[in-house]
């Protein structure tokens, strides 16, 4: 009894892991989608409130992102904005996420393949089916609660990560907000939601092409 329950146990850890590393990878690639905010400053027409061209603006944007995502840059600096105190401590708090981010997608990627060569060895990636079946169903709540009411979800989110309030910046101390309309942050939701569905999905094919190499398995 007490081997199973740690079997199990084992078992739940590894499909967290696989879910955790695709998590972590899409949020890499949804920091990495830069053409996102392209898209959002024609969209929302953010250079009607300021005075620089596009390119400009792309280049605050670049920086502004290099120093959240880039360990070999210490200082956060943009040509065209200034931070406040707190609106910097803000940026590193993001940097210190992304940088943890980081260091779950390393390990999970290591647990990940070890799970997935044992899986594909013992021939049961059909077994991939329910549990990724399982796991799309998580985005679709949150982006039913995204429908809902953006701003209180915005909030509550922010409320949840971090636990000072500098995450609500002064226009007037830190200009950068005027430029990161709360639509670009809905825009990078739903890509973050639409790249883990889709890694999911290739999932569940995955272990439907398997299943079909060995009928009649179905489960965890």
């Amino acid at each position: 009894m007490g081997r199973l329950m740690l079997w199990r146990a084992g078992r739940l850890l590894n499909w967290l892991g696989l879910f955790l590393w695709l998590l972590s990878l899409t949020i890499i690639l949804t920091f990495a989608s830069t053409w996102l905010y392209r898209f959002d400053i024609h969209y929302f027409e953010i250079l009607k409130g300021v005075p620089m061209t596009t390119a400009t603006l792309m280049k605050n944007y670049h920086q502004m992102l290099s120093y959240v995502t880039l360990p070999w840059v210490h200082n956060l600096h943009m040509t065209d904005f200034e931070s406040s105190f707190a609106g910097t401590l803000h940026f590193t708090d993001v940097r210190h996420l992304v940088f943890i981010d980081y260091a779950v997608f390393l390990v999970t990627s290591v647990t990940s393949w070890l799970f997935l060569r044992f899986l594909h060895r013992k021939r049961q990636l059909w077994q991939l089916i329910r549990p990724f079946q399982f796991m799309m169903g998580i985005p679709f709540v949150v982006l039913f609660l995204l429908a809902m009411n953006f701003q209180t979800f915005f909030t509550d989110f922010h409320k949840l990560l971090f636990r000072n309030s500098d995450w609500l910046f002064d226009p007037n101390t830190d200009p950068i907000i005027l430029v990161l309309p709360e639509g670009f942050f809905m825009h990078c939701f739903i890509l973050a939601i639409i790249l883990l569905e889709v890694f999911l999905l290739i999932g569940v094919l995955v272990g439907k092409r398997a299943l079909k190499k060995s009928p009649g398995k179905i489960g965890f």
